[in-house]
This record gives C-alpha cells, structure tokens and sequence, in this order.
C-alpha cells in the first residue's frame, strides 16, 4: 500500500513537487514518464521512486532552500527583536493561553464545515464558494458573522457543508480534528520531554497518540516512512534517556523519511501542529520557531518546515504584543530570506498594505492574493501562511476578524482558521474574546487523544501555562 493514495497519484504529484522545488520541468516530465514505465513492468516502490534521483535543477532558480536548522538560520535576514519581553502576571498568563486555545478551537470549528471547498468548482475559486453558498441565504451572512450553516439554498452549485456537528446548528463542543489532535499532542510532549525534547520523541508520540487513520498526505508517508526503517522509535526506554534520544536524531535517515513517496513534505501539515510550541515559547519566537523544526523535520522540508517556523514565531510573538506588523515580521525573522515563503510573505505584506491593510477591502486582499498564489495545490504550506499573515494584519487583534477573514480566504479552511484563531486568541486573552464563537463550545474539547476526550479547553490552557513556566524555568 504506497499510503494516502495510489501509487499513480504519488507518482504525479511528486512531477509537480519537483518543478516547484525548482526541477528542470522537462526532466521531471521525463522522469514521472519513467516511474510510471517502472511501475506498469512491476518494478517494486524503491526502484520506481529512483527514477526521480538526481533531476537537475534550473540554473535560473532564484531560491536557495536547506532543511537543516543551521542552513535556516544562517539565511535569515537578521534584525534586533522589538519585541517588548513577556513578563506576565499568573492571571494574564491563564488567560492569554485561554485566549489562544479558545481561539484555536473557535477558527478550526468555524472552518471545517468548508474545507471541502478548497478547490475550484462550477468556475468558482475557493473563496468564491464560500460566497456563493452565504449570500444564497442571506447577503447579510457575507462576511462571515456567524458558525456555518449546514445547508444553503446554493449547495448544487458550491458542494455541500461537512462536519455538522460545527455547524452553526449544532455546535456544542470542539470535535476531534488534526488541527486539534496535533495541539494536544504537541502539549503532550513537552509535558514529558520538556524544552529538550527531539524529533525522535515527537515521531514516538505519533506511533503511541496516533493511529494511522488519523494522519494525512505527508504525515501519512512519513508514518508509513517510519515503521518500515526506524522501529526504535518505539523504544520507551531508549526514548526516555536523552543521549539514546539525541543519537537516534543524529543517525535516523530522516531524508528516506521525509522523501520516499512523500510528494506532500511541503504541505501544510507541519504547519497545524506548531501552536503548542508557539505557546511554550510565548514572548521567545526564535525558540518557538526551533520547537516547530524540530517537530516539522520528521516529514516535511523546506518551505514546509519554514511555515511550521513562521506560525509558531507568530503565535509566541502574539504574546508578546498586539502590533500585527511586528508579530508577521517576527515570523519572517525565522526563515530563510532566500525562500520563496518569505518572497510570498512579503508580497502579502504588501498588497495588504495597498489596499490600506482594511479589513472592509478584504475580498481585494485575497483576490490578489489568489492571482500569485493560486498555482499551489489548496493544501500547501505557502498559500495558507500567506492567508495566515493577511488574517493577522487585516484583523489587527480582532478575535472575530481574524477567525473569519482566515476561513474566508479559502484553500484549507479550518488549519488556518485554528492557526489565526491561536495569535488573536494570545492577543485578546479569554477574558476579551468574544462570547458568541467562545460560550458555544462549552469549554469542551472531544479531541480523540487519550486523556483528552473529552477534556475542558480551560484545562488543556491550564497546562499549557504550567509548560510555559517550566520552559522559562519559573516551575513551583
């Protein structure tokens, strides 16, 4: 079973993986043509993903991309921090965690009735759906004000709502979702490892939390990746002493992890699971953003690991400050400069300031944001972080802005409602949030980890101060 589809389609996407990481297109077209050859005469799964061994690379290619930590830093574009130091009182601190919980939670809800629409349909972009099926019930429903409906008069033309149980109708409750599954076992691990957890105890949290239908597309591959070459990451007791830890990240061939069928390492699942991170550095981006590497690098490269970087910088920075230009650019400040997400990052930058950075202009912001972007498949990392970037910016602190300008922007709703949903949550605090996308969920998460379903959403905020304290070490 070659994982999150067939083989054929593993074989296509990675044709386009290639092209975007700067492949020579004719010689990716040749050797998609290869695989396909190798795979029809039954040839077995290492020998058709060698037919896309050393394609060369446009010398035209303007980015310059490493994985590794140290190749990432030294290409940032350094700048002295402005950041005020995060210096809370117990109470603001509770209530800051509150508020990024609350917040994930709340935009994940509130997008996953339409991650279906990600793509286009009926000659309609994916933001232009979600238009379609609101104002077919009211022109009062568009911008978004409320949780989506579960039916609209539209649904032949735009495709149907999933997920009733967050629907405007009958939410009661934050239902399990990756976006909510990763949050949890993000806190689950450093509540174990603390600040000097590694890669090999995230993939080993996987194996223990996860169950293999849990997971999607790089994830999926990487998991699959995993159990064929590195069952040691099933070894609690090597796990538990953090020099066996440290040499299993040293000698773990994390490149066949990342790339062996895994035409999706630059998606965007690195980029849900970094909040929990993001909240134990809060005040610290650098160390949110080194956090998320080290969870990002067990499936994901480049662009997919720098937008795990750039939403756990952003979201420790949220609690820091309520400046949304300085919280975006403390997010560039932790990937490469040389990458085409800080390229794109910076012209988000920019056309949100063209259109005067108001959130009453905000169907221009995301139709230009569609003419650079829409190239990418709807779930890839860049898109989605540059929606991520014009949320924060638009909304300017907005708990509700922010949530709704996210999902409204399309491609993979509900991750980048939950990623929005943490900085404006961390901005506002539980205390300011807004009582209609908040009192709705009944401070109740079902998430689908064990010792979390069902769990109170003040409990998991709970914790997570408790980690944040322990990371900065303030423990009692």
């Amino acid at each position: 079973m070659p994982g999150w589809e067939s083989f054929e389609g593993l074989i296509n996407h990675e044709r386009i993986q290639l092209v975007e990481e700067g492949a020579v297109p004719d010689a990716a077209d040749a050797a998609t043509a290869e695989a396909h050859r190798r795979r029809q005469a039954g040839a077995d799964e290492f020998e058709v993903w060698g037919a896309f061994k050393d394609v060369p690379r446009r010398k035209d290619f303007a980015f310059d991309e490493p994985s590794d930590l140290a190749g990432i830093r030294a290409r940032c574009k350094a700048a002295p921090s402005t950041l005020p130091a995060f210096t809370p009182t117990d109470d603001l601190l509770q209530d800051r965690m509150h508020g990024a919980w609350l917040g994930r939670c709340a935009g994940c809800a509130l997008g996953k009735p339409v991650e279906g629409f990600m793509g286009r349909h009926n000659g309609m972009l994916s933001w232009q759906r979600q238009k379609k099926y609101l104002t077919s019930i009211n022109n009062s429903e568009w911008p978004l004000r409320d949780y989506y409906p579960q039916h609209s008069p539209a649904e032949t033309e735009t495709g149907s709502a999933g997920c009733p149980a967050s629907t405007r109708e009958q939410i009661a409750f934050m239902e399990t979702d990756d976006d909510i599954r990763y949050t949890v076992l993000g806190q689950v691990i450093l509540d174990g490892y603390g600040r000097d957890f590694t890669s090999s105890h995230v993939a080993h949290a996987w194996f223990d939390k996860l169950g293999y239908q849990q997971v999607c597309t790089a994830e999926t591959q990487a998991y699959r990746n995993m159990v064929m070459r590195c069952d040691q990451f099933r070894n609690w007791s090597l796990l538990q002493d953090s020099a066996h830890a440290a040499e299993l990240d040293a000698t773990t061939d994390w490149t066949f992890v990342t790339h062996h069928l895994n035409p999706y390492r630059e998606w965007i699942g690195a980029q849900i699971r970094i909040d929990s991170y993001g909240y134990a550095a809060a005040g610290n981006p650098e160390l949110a953003a080194e956090f998320a590497w080290r969870d990002a690098r067990i499936s994901h490269v480049k662009n997919g690991l720098y937008g795990a970087m750039f939403c756990a910088a952003m979201i420790a920075a949220a609690f820091a400050t309520d400046d949304p230009t300085a919280i975006v650019e403390a997010g560039l400040a932790q990937i490469p400069a040389t990458s085409r997400l800080y390229t794109e990052v910076r012209q988000t930058i920019e056309i949100c300031r063209r259109h005067d950075d108001a959130f009453d202009k905000f169907e221009q912001v995301i139709g230009d944001l569609y003419a650079i972007l829409d190239h990418y498949h709807p779930v890839h990392t860049n898109n989605n972080a540059a929606i991520c970037a014009a949320a924060v910016l638009l909304a300017k602190g907005d708990f509700h802005k922010g949530i709704t300008f996210a999902v409204m922007g399309g491609w993979d709703t509900d991750c980048n409602g939950a990623t929005v949903g943490s900085i404006v949550g961390a901005m506002t605090g539980a205390k300011r949030a807004p009582t209609q996308w908040t009192a709705r969920l009944h401070d109740t998460l079902r998430s689908g980890i064990i010792d979390y379903h069902p769990i109170a959403i003040s409990e998991c905020a709970k914790r997570a101060a408790e980690i944040w304290k322990r990371v900065q070490g303030r423990a009692s």
